[in-house]
């Protein structure tokens, strides 16, 4: 192979790598974002899920048992 044509070769290969690269930081972005609304969904439902149980809770500080 001669010098140009490894140039070439070089330059798609390093414009390819850097595109995929940033597809996956794109991706990356889009997965963290997600963790972070499934960590905050989690934590509403927890408080959820406490308040009921102290609301289910006989005497002063609970509600019903019915």
């Amino acid at each position: 192979m001669d010098p140009k044509a490894f140039e070439v070769r070089y330059r798609e290969q390093i414009k390819d790598i850097l595109n995929r690269l940033q597809s996956a930081m794109v991706v990356s972005s889009q997965l963290e974002r997600s963790i972070a609304d499934i960590g905050e969904a989690v934590q509403l439902l927890s408080r959820d899920v406490e308040q009921f149980l102290a609301d289910q809770r006989p005497g002063p500080g609970g509600g019903n048992l019915s």
